[in-house]
């Protein structure tokens, strides 16, 4: 598969935009735990991803992490090239949560084709709008979603997107997850698997109600 089949507007260009971007794209491979992108002062480019996971997150003053989104195959990352978005005033910090493979366009290069281009400045805009709206639905969620039910609709998402009941992440990988304490983890999933949701081991997770889990997040 090559770029053109993974940027949805490939065919809303002109040839010379076309060329522009095959000129200047790079192609790269990141193992799982890779720092792609480490906030304001960061400016890669554009990453289209080929395959993998990628995680955005944002570090507090004292050093807890919350993930923002996620991002998959067919996803593009704007916030990678924070640079030449003046209105982005946050640092956010992009991981590799799994074994990566993706093209860069670089700033300066899709930033002329911004601001040339109608079909990528509304392609840009409603990217921008689908991460705002992810971020204001995770504020929603803190605000006003008890933390068992927070857990709860994780541990069902991380399953679903491991296609496994058994999950291979610790507690405090959890709390970065969440904006929480490890502790805090720690004590709900002690408590989940009193109620037979859940059977933890030492770095492991075992989903043994998913039924349970699923009424807990809709109470």
């Amino acid at each position: 598969m090559e770029f053109k089949d993974y940027f949805p507007i490939w065919n809303k260009l002109n040839s010379s935009e076309q060329k522009r971007i095959e000129n200047s794209i790079s192609y790269r491979k990141a193992p799982k735990g890779t720092i792609l992108h480490n906030g304001l002062q960061d400016c890669l480019g554009l990453l289209v991803i080929r395959s993998g996971q990628l995680r955005c997150f944002i570090i507090s003053d004292e050093g807890r992490e919350i993930t923002l989104y996620r991002l998959f195959e067919r996803d593009m990352c704007l916030f990678s090239a924070s640079c030449m978005m003046r209105s982005i005033q946050f640092d956010i910090t992009i991981e590799t949560e799994k074994d990566s493979e993706f093209w860069i366009i670089p700033p300066d290069v899709y930033k002329e084709l911004m601001d040339g281009s109608l079909a990528v400045s509304n392609y840009t805009n409603e990217l921008m709008a689908t991460r705002f709206s992810e971020v204001m639905w995770l504020i929603e969620q803190i605000m006003w979603k008890s933390f068992d039910k927070r857990l709860a609709a994780f541990l069902l998402e991380e399953s679903n997107l491991e296609d496994s009941l058994s999950l291979k992440i610790t507690h405090e990988k959890i709390a970065n997850h969440l904006g929480t304490a490890r502790e805090v983890v720690t004590r709900m999933l002690k408590y989940f698997q009193s109620e037979g949701m859940v059977s933890l081991t030492r770095g492991t997770i075992e989903i043994t109600d998913t039924d349970k889990l699923e009424t807990l997040t809709t109470k």
